[in-house]
């Protein structure tokens, strides 16, 4: 797949100069991305939303639902019951979330089967509009209606997420409105709603070195205090609260144990069943988010003429985010939800990463219709969930890194032919802004 680049500016409608148009205006420099954006008719719309309520539906009717939000809820019912949500090792979220978990406690079973699968879906779907508003995308165009389909029905990973009810899910939609907000310069808002996210499930935690890039400290400070005093309330409404220090987190630090091993996408987890030592595992793994997270910073400080500055704070948020992931204990294939509609929507800007090939290679293990051999399925798909999740690493590391390269130029000198050697020739690419939005 490749697609013809072509430079263009692309703004929201109403909010820019005279002249530049939105991403629907045939501005994308792809024939094929200008055809998405062209209005969805209702076929598309009906398929769409029955592609997923079926998702939803078949779902509920399973009867491993919920799998992962039982913990959240059992720990709300023990809370509720004068008990210590820390005495299951399976709970390793923040006190804050055993709040967030109440209303859930509360709600009978039979009905929770039906309302979980679709609240995952619309965190999920609330996510995916974010990240269209982000780039200007019609929400009504054939990218938003039907790109939103075919992610649920192609990518395992998303009706994995609606199946288990992993609070992933808040997390996949909170990141792309955080984003929103910061790049129309609300960073406090935006602060306040990873500092929520937070409170729910701490996968957001890595997005304060955003702020930190920015300068955005009033926003910095919302996204720490936020489920820092929800954590603190929480944490006197329970007894027994320093079992989140002298249990859980140890737990939690050592990888948990067999029982998430099979499922855990980590290097530092798939490696050493690979035959590598654990101790290089671990190097490893760090190097690699080392080096992520150097890729993060030289992308922030690098600006596109193509855009007013949208690429450039989803591919430092992504890159950070999968930079962590790398290193996270465990790491699970459902995490990448978080960056992958955002990485999607970026597709109509010239030269963004899924205008590359090796982007869909590096998703090409977690494609449904994919047949993959029978021992890498199960047990030992983590396999394939760990190279997902280095491929997209190394993808977005290399586009973020090209600000690094020099430009050859010729050099003409007095009563000489033009030159074009290195060493006479290199000039600096131009270098960026480090101005915040």
């Amino acid at each position: 797949m490749k697609w013809e680049n072509q430079t263009a500016r692309t703004q929201a409608p109403g909010d820019g100069a005279p002249g530049e148009r939105s991403p629907g205006n045939g501005t994308s420099g792809s024939r094929l991305i200008d055809w998405l954006l062209r209005p969805a008719s209702r076929t598309w719309q009906v398929l769409s939303l029955a592609v997923l309520l079926g998702v939803c539906v078949s779902t509920s009717l399973r009867a491993n639902w919920g799998s992962d939000n039982s913990f959240v809820v059992k720990a709300a019912q023990t809370l509720l019951a004068g008990g210590s949500p820390y005495e299951d090792k399976r709970f390793l979220y923040l006190p804050s979330a055993v709040i967030m978990a109440v209303p859930e406690a509360l709600l009978p079973r039979t009905l929770l089967q039906w309302v979980l699968p679709a609240g995952m879906s619309g965190l999920l779907g609330a996510g995916w509009l974010a990240a269209l508003r982000m780039f200007s995308v019609p929400w009504r165009s054939r990218f938003a209606v039907g790109g939103f389909a075919v992610f649920a029905l192609a990518y395992k990973p998303y009706v994995n997420l609606v199946l288990i009810g992993n609070w992933t899910a808040i997390s996949a939609a909170a990141l792309p409105v955080a984003l929103l907000l910061a790049h129309r310069r609300s960073w406090a808002a935006a602060g306040l709603v990873v500092g929520l996210a937070i409170a729910c499930k701490p996968m957001l935690v890595p997005i304060g070195l955003l702020f930190l890039l920015a300068r955005q400290w009033r926003g910095l400070a919302a996204a720490v205090l936020v489920p820092l005093g929800l954590s603190l309330a929480g944490a006197l409404m329970m007894p027994s609260p320093t079992l989140f220090f002298t249990k859980t987190l140890p737990f939690l630090l050592q990888g948990q144990d067999a029982y998430a091993l099979p499922w855990d996408a980590s290097p530092i987890a798939v490696l050493p069943r690979l035959g590598v030592p654990e101790p290089l595992a671990v190097l490893l793994a760090f190097a690699g988010a080392g080096g992520g997270l150097w890729a993060a910073w030289v992308r922030w400080r690098r600006q596109d003429q193509t855009d007013r500055g949208e690429l450039r704070l989803v591919e430092t948020a992504c890159m950070v985010m999968l930079a962590a992931f790398l290193v996270s204990r465990p790491s699970f294939d459902h995490y990448l939800l978080v960056v992958l509609p955002l990485l999607l929507a970026s597709a109509v800007r010239p030269g963004s990463m899924p205008r590359s090939p090796w982007f869909w290679l590096a998703l090409t293990p977690q494609v449904a219709l994919v047949p993959w051999p029978s021992e890498l399925a199960h047990k030992r798909r983590a396999f394939k969930d760990c190279a997902t999740l280095c491929g997209l690493a190394m993808v977005l590391a290399r586009r973020a890194l090209r600000s690094g390269r020099v430009t050859l130029g010729p050099v003409t000198t007095a009563g000489s032919p033009p030159r074009t050697e290195p060493e006479c020739a290199a000039t600096p690419a131009e270098s960026a802004s480090r101005t915040a939005f």
